[in-house]
C-alpha cells in the first residue's frame, strides 16, 4: 500500500523535482522552470518577466506555508506540551513569542536562498535585493536573541536564587551588545565591507560613543559593583536623602533603580549614585533580631533638683523603683554618716536627684516591656545638654520590625514617659507659643494695674 502511494506521488512529481524542492536548490529548480517555459515558446523579456512572476509567487507561497505551519501547527503543539509540563519557566517561551520569532529566521533563510535566482535576469535589482535579504536575516536573528534574553531574564528573576540580583541590568547590557552587533553587521552589508573594517572605523568616534553611552556604561559598572559587594537587592528598604527616596527597591535596571516610597510614589535613582554617594540600606535591621528605637525627650534644666524627703516618699510609692530607692537610701546614709557630712544642705555629700531617679525608672519600665528585645543593647542615657534642655534618650530594640507594630510600641513607650515626667517634678522643655506670650503679657498688665 505504501509503495503504491509513493509511486503515485512519483507519477505526479518526478523524483528529481522532489529532491530539488526538499533540498531547496532553487537555482536548479529555476533552470528546470526556464527549460519548461522555453518549451512553451517563451523567450527574451517575456521569459524573464514570467520567470520573475512565477518565482515571486512560488517564494511567497513557500514563506506563507512556513509561516502558517509555525503559527497554526507548531505553536499549538508547543502550547499543548507546555500545558502538560510542570516547569514554571516554560510558559515564558510562549509569553515572549520565542518560537514565532525563531520562525522568522527560517523564513529569512528561504528568502535569502531564493533571491539570487528570483532576480537572475535583473542584475541591478539583484544587487539591491541581496543586501536587503541579508539585513532581514540579521534583524531576524537579533529579534530572536532579544526574545531569548527576555525569557532568560524572567526565568532568573522568578527563581528564588536570583530574585534579588540585578538581572534586568545584565539583560539590558546584553541587549545593547546585540543591537550594536546588529548595527555593525548591517553597516557592513550596506558598505560592502567586512566587520573588522567597520569596527576599525569606530576608532575615530570612540569619544563620541562614550559620551552618548555614558549613563549606560556607568550604570553597568555600578550594577556589577552592587552585585559583587551585595549593596542593594530587589526588595531592600533603602533611603537616599538626596533624591527623596525612602522605600522598597522595585527594579534595578541598567541606568536606574526604582524605589517605591511609603507614600506609594516612585522615585528613580541613578544606579551609579548608589555606588558613588551615600545611602542607607535597612536590610541589616530587617535581618537582625530587632528594630532600634533611638528617641529622646528634652527635660527643662531648671526643673532638675535634688530629691528631698517629701519627693523621696512620693516616689517610693512607685513599685518599679521602690527597691532601688531603699537600697540607694541606705548606701547614701552610710556614706554620709561615715564621712560626717553636714546634711542640712543637700549639696553636701551624696543625694539622689529627680532626673537620676527618672532615668532609672525608665530603665526599669523598658526591662518589663515584653516587646523590647533584652538580648540586644538597651539603655537610657543622658546626652549633651543644649539650649533646648537635657536630652534623655531611649536606646533599645523592639522585637517587632514591621513599621506599624514598631511605631505602636515606640508610641506606647513615649506616651508613658511623657505622662510620667511630671510625677518626678520634672518638666518637658517646650518653646513658648503664642498663648504663652499672651498669658505673660496679661500677667504683666495685671501687675501694673
Amino acid at each position: 500500500m505504501l509503495q503504491y502511494r509513493f509511486r503515485r506521488w512519483k507519477d505526479v512529481f518526478p523524483s528529481k523535482q522532489v529532491t530539488y524542492i526538499c533540498a531547496m536548490d532553487f537555482m536548479e529548480l529555476s533552470d528546470e522552470l526556464r527549460r519548461w517555459m522555453l518549451e512553451q515558446g517563451f523567450n527574451g523579456k517575456a521569459l524573464a518577466f514570467l520567470h520573475l512572476v512565477i518565482g515571486f509567487l512560488f517564494l511567497s507561497a513557500l514563506c506563507f506555508v512556513m509561516w502558517w505551519i509555525t503559527r497554526q501547527v507548531l505553536i499549538r503543539i508547543i502550547r499543548k506540551v507546555i500545558i502538560r509540563t510542570k516547569e514554571e519557566w516554560v510558559p515564558h517561551l510562549i509569553r515572549y513569542k520565542v518560537f514565532r520569532k525563531l520562525a522568522l529566521i527560517f523564513i529569512a533563510f528561504v528568502i535569502s536562498r531564493g533571491t539570487p535566482w528570483l532576480f537572475r535576469d535583473y542584475p541591478h535589482w539583484k544587487e539591491i535585493a541581496i543586501p536587503i535579504t541579508r539585513i532581514y536575516i540579521i534583524v531576524a536573528i537579533g529579534i530572536s536573541i532579544a526574545a531569548i534574553l527576555n525569557t532568560i531574564s524572567i526565568i532568573l528573576e522568578s527563581s528564588h536564587k536570583y530574585s534579588d540580583k540585578p538581572i534586568r541590568s545584565y539583560k539590558q547590557i546584553a541587549k545593547i551588545v546585540v543591537y550594536l552587533a546588529v548595527f555593525v553587521l548591517i553597516l557592513g552589508v550596506l558598505l560592502g565591507k567586512s566587520v573588522l573594517f567597520v569596527l576599525g572605523g569606530f576608532g575615530a568616534v570612540t569619544a563620541v560613543m562614550l559620551l552618548i553611552f555614558r549613563d549606560p556604561i556607568l550604570g553597568f559598572v555600578a550594577s556589577i559593583q552592587m552585585s559583587a559587594v551585595d549593596l542593594v537587592r530587589v526588595g531592600d528598604w533603602i533611603t537616599v536623602d538626596k533624591y527623596g527616596a525612602d522605600g522598597d527597591v522595585m527594579e534595578i535596571n541598567l541606568t536606574t533603580v526604582k524605589v517605591r516610597n511609603w507614600d506609594m510614589t516612585v522615585t528613580v535613582v541613578p544606579s551609579y549614585a548608589l555606588v558613588s554617594e551615600s545611602f542607607r540600606n535597612w536590610r541589616g535591621m530587617i535581618e537582625s533580631e530587632g528594630r532600634r528605637i533611638k528617641r529622646h525627650v528634652n527635660i527643662k534644666i531648671s526643673s532638675i533638683r535634688f530629691c528631698d524627703e517629701a519627693l523621696f516618699q512620693k516616689l517610693r510609692k512607685l513599685e518599679r523603683i521602690r527597691e532601688y530607692l531603699d537600697a540607694s537610701a541606705e548606701e547614701i546614709d552610710a556614706y554620709n554618716s561615715s564621712h560626717g557630712v553636714d546634711q542640712s544642705n543637700l549639696v553636701n555629700g551624696k543625694h539622689l536627684t529627680n532626673i537620676g531617679i527618672f532615668r532609672v525608672y525608665v530603665q526599669k519600665y523598658l526591662e518589663e516591656n515584653p516587646f523590647i528585645n533584652r538580648d540586644m543593647m538597651f539603655m537610657v542615657r543622658q546626652l549633651q545638654a543644649t539650649e533646648s534642655g537635657l536630652p534623655i534618650e531611649i536606646y533599645a530594640f523592639t522585637t517587632f520590625k514591621q513599621v506599624e507594630q514598631y511605631e505602636e510600641v515606640a508610641a506606647d513607650i513615649f506616651d508613658h514617659i511623657l505622662a510620667t515626667v511630671p510625677y518626678f517634678e520634672l518638666e518637658i522643655f517646650q518653646n513658648p507659643s503664642g498663648s504663652d506670650m499672651r498669658m505673660l503679657r496679661q500677667g504683666a498688665q495685671g501687675d501694673m494695674a
